[in-house]
């Protein structure tokens, strides 16, 4: 019997990707191998005594219960989580697009196809760029999904480098800058993206825009 380490389920708005604005049930999962300065999901990064373990039957079910044909596995880091791939297959046999949200240290290419991976890169102010797998992006399909936090102006210029050095657009179309609020304003990340031709997209992240003091469930 398969069995996973849950933090919390819940249907919301989904508030990143290309996805964004499109009902989504998420499931989260508990445990993550990197601890970026930005994170918000710190409650997920350990197990406590409010995390579950559930069944695959049981995620099955309550995804089934939720009506919503869009289901993000994140976390924490999902990677970490045993058996993953008999979810996702199991979510796509039920009919449901799976989208992945990875922090891009760990390998991807085992993944199932026909999921939406959607991958972090991590910049120097998260202090954990060292962890970047880059390989992961010999793999990369135009279904697929890149994601840079920015925080600083060195951020933006690392985003640059590592979007030409790996001809990032001839991979994916779905290239995407958030801003980390606290540090970095969104009309300054929208004016270096246009003095630069970025070819990325400006991203917001609107579940924060939405419900801006709630930290679960959104």
């Amino acid at each position: 019997m398969f069995q996973y380490k849950v933090s919390e389920f819940f249907t919301s708005i989904q508030g990143e990707s290309s996805f964004a604005g499109q009902r989504c049930f998420f499931i989260r999962f508990v445990g993550c191998n990197l601890n970026c300065s930005y994170c918000d999901t710190r409650y997920a990064q350990q197990e406590s005594s409010s995390h579950q373990v559930m069944t695959l039957e049981a995620l099955l079910d309550e995804a089934q219960k939720s009506g919503v044909e869009c289901v993000e596995l994140t976390g924490g880091e999902p990677l970490l989580t045993p058996d993953i791939h008999f979810l996702i297959e199991a979510l796509q046999a039920q009919g449901k697009t799976v989208l992945i949200e990875t922090n891009g240290s760990l390998d991807i290419s085992r993944l199932p196809s026909g999921c939406v991976r959607i991958m972090d890169v991590k910049c120097p102010s998260s202090n954990m760029s060292g962890y970047n797998l880059f390989k992961n992006f010999e793999c990369l399909t135009a279904d697929d999904e890149v994601k840079f936090v920015i925080s600083t102006r060195e951020d933006f210029d690392y985003a640059q480098v590592i979007i030409a050095r790996f001809a990032l657009p001839q991979k994916t179309s779905k290239i995407h800058f958030s801003a980390c609020t606290s540090h970095l304003d969104y009309a300054t990340l929208a004016k270096w993206m246009l003095n630069t031709q970025t070819p990325a997209r400006f991203h917001i992240q609107l579940h924060k825009i939405i419900w801006p003091h709630t930290e679960k469930g959104v």
